[in-house]
Parts: structure tokens; sequence; C-alpha cells
């Protein structure tokens, strides 16, 4: 029977009727990305780098037509790994991604966690992006140079706040300004905090003197004038923005965040794919290239097997620097 010859119009306006929209349009049906019941897992508060990344990551999705209804719960606790240890557990299955990053490298080591990300799924590294320097526009510190001054006269008393846990970016990237101003990373007064959401509020509170994060965390703050950027640390300087980097500043220090996405462990190959299929459709959609203009994200795209063993690479470098700073 040959259904196209002999199907009566009446057949065919129900046809039309009954098949949802998703399967007969989009780029999400034509290219295999559609995965209903698609979640993505942040494993720290609201208002930090995972959670944007994930919000910006599942709107871009929906918007460019690759998957619909895409939830983003977050799931905190111990620098990213109560979330890492909730992938593990969900083992085979192929509907749920985690947003993720160096923070949750680090944490791996400074809490000892059961889980590491050798247990699970590498989907793709997705970003890279400076940290940044930042106080609350109270602050008596107008330059990075002023900063740095009274840092390095007594660092214990210009405590600097990170979100994320010792090992992850924003504790690695104080720690090596530190080294290199000649202060001893062992004297810093370093307090983390699960994610950005929480370090903005004691930023702009004061308990702390001064926040490294990443700009798309600040980007609204710092527009605002609530927070004042005093310097980034990537190699250049970040357009739209009157800050110097750090070597500008008389640090030699050059140091990038990056952030990506994992799936549980033991997915099968046509799983895998398809989520990889997924955030490859992402990366090339015209939102998501927005987005990553908006957010001050340079495309850092490393899929698969080759994330895998970037990983294992980042593994060895954040031991490296916990074992130097005593940790």
């Amino acid at each position: 029977m040959r259904p196209r010859a002999l199907l009566s119009p009446l057949a065919a306006a129900a046809v039309v009727l009954l098949v949802p929209p998703l399967l007969t349009s989009g780029t999400g049906a034509d290219g295999g990305t559609n995965i209903p019941g698609l979640r993505f897992m942040v494993p720290n508060t609201p208002g930090g780098g995972y959670d944007i990344t994930a919000r910006t990551a599942a709107k871009n999705a929906e918007d460019a037509g690759l998957n619909h209804n895409i939830e983003v719960f977050n799931l905190p606790g111990a620098g990213g790994t109560v979330g890492l240890s909730r992938l593990v557990n969900e083992r085979g299955n192929g509907k749920l991604a985690m947003s993720m990053g160096l923070g949750v490298v680090g944490a791996v080591h400074t809490n000892h966690a059961p889980s590491t990300l050798a247990d699970a799924t590498p989907l793709a590294r997705l970003t890279e992006e400076p940290d940044i320097v930042v106080v609350p526009k109270s602050s008596p510190y107008k330059t990075f140079g002023q900063l740095l001054a009274a840092w390095k006269k007594n660092p214990r008393a210009v405590p600097v706040g990170g979100g994320s846990s010792p090992g992850g970016p924003d504790h690695l990237a104080p720690m090596l300004m530190a080294r290199a101003a000649g202060i001893d990373p062992r004297s810093v007064t370093h307090v983390p905090f699960d994610g950005g959401g929480e370090l903005l509020a004691s930023v702009l509170g004061g308990k702390v003197k001064f926040g490294v994060s990443g700009l798309g965390e600040y980007r609204d703050q710092i527009e605002s004038g609530e927070l004042r950027l005093l310097a980034v640390t990537g190699a250049e300087r970040v357009e739209g923005f009157d800050a110097p980097t750090l070597k500008e500043s008389g640090l030699d220090v050059e140091f990038t965040n990056w952030r990506g996405m994992m799936a549980p462990p033991g997915l099968s190959e046509a799983q895998r794919d398809r989520l990889i299929r997924f955030l490859a459709e992402l990366r090339r959609s015209p939102q998501w290239r927005t987005s990553l203009r908006t957010n001050g994200w340079d495309d850092a795209w490393l899929p698969g097997g080759k994330f895998g063993r970037f990983l294992d690479r980042e593994d060895d470098r954040v031991d490296t620097v916990l074992k130097e700073l005593g940790r």
C-alpha cells in the first residue's frame, strides 16, 4: 500500500492535525536533537556560572527549535560534588545532563568526593572566559593597584571571596595572583561560596573586600554601577569594559575558566551521541552565538573523548596546584 497515493484529502488533513509540529518541522526533528524529557542539572545555587550556562543553553535550544520544555533544576552542595554524585547514580539516563566546569574538578579533590568526573560521561566543553576582580561601589579601592597595595600590606585583612570551592577557578585565580604579587598564598583569607549568587551578596554586603568570579555572572551589576570592575584575568581586555588585564597591572598571570556538560555513566553509544549532537547543533545556532557575545564567553568546543582527555589533564593540573598550596 502506498500511503501518499491512497490518502484521501480528508485523511491527509487528519494526519496533519494529529502529528505534533515538533515532528513535522524544525531543526530539532530534522537533526535528531529532540530528546523528550531532557533535564539540565545545576550543581550549585541559582545565579552562578553553571546556572546561567544551563538556563541560557535551555532557552537558546528551545528558541532554535532544537528541543522543547527543557527542565533546569538546581542541586547545590559541596562545590558541585552533591550534584555529581546524583549524576553518577543516574546510570543509563540519557535524558539528563549536568552543567559543570573547573570548579567541580577542584571540589572533587578538596571535598574528597566519593564520585569523580571519571565516573561520568563527558559530553562537551562549551565555553571559556576570564575571571574578573570586583569590589562594591562603596569600596575605597578605585583601581586594582590600590587593592593590590592593601592586599600586599596585610593579606589576612583583605579577604577575597570566590564562587567555587578550593581548587576551583575562583580560588585558583586569586592564589595565582597572590603568588605573582609576592604574597604567600597560605596567608590569604579566601572565603568560598557555593556559586556566584552567594558570592554576590557577600561582596555587596562587604563581608569580603573583593570578589573573583566570571564576567557573565556580574555583567548586570557592573553595568548598573553596583560593582566596580578592577581587572580581568585573561590575556586581553574585555570589549566594552574599561578594566586592565592582570599583566597590565603588573602581575604575570593569565587565567581562564571553562564550562561544559556531563552525562550519567552507562549510556549507550546512541544516547551519548544524541546528546553530543544536540550540543553541537546548539553551538551552531545564532541564539547561542548571540549569548556568547552577550555574556563575554569564548567558544571552547571540545566534544566527547577529547573533552574527557582534557578533564584528565585539568585534574592533574588542579592536583599539582593544590599540593603547591599545601592543601
